[in-house]
């Protein structure tokens, strides 16, 4: 997989997540830039990780924001 397609790949996959998490109202548009970020970062390192071989746990991800409960 080159690095173009990889990056395309991890994009897409960090869209996909973000997409479902607003639609099931665990975000609100207002936390949306700090909440793809978090996303993306944890695919882009865990994949990239996993390709060099150095797979490591990543810690777990704390919220960037305020998160949109739903009633």
């Amino acid at each position: 997989m080159g690095s173009s397609s990889m990056d395309e790949q991890i994009l897409r996959a960090s869209k996909e997540i973000i997409v479902k998490f607003i639609e099931v109202g665990k975000i609100s548009p207002t936390s949306f830039a700090g909440a793809f970020r978090d996303v993306y970062t944890a695919i882009d390192e865990t994949v990239k990780n996993a390709v060099t071989g150095q797979e490591e746990l990543l810690p777990p991800a704390e919220p960037s924001g305020p998160v949109k409960k739903k009633k």
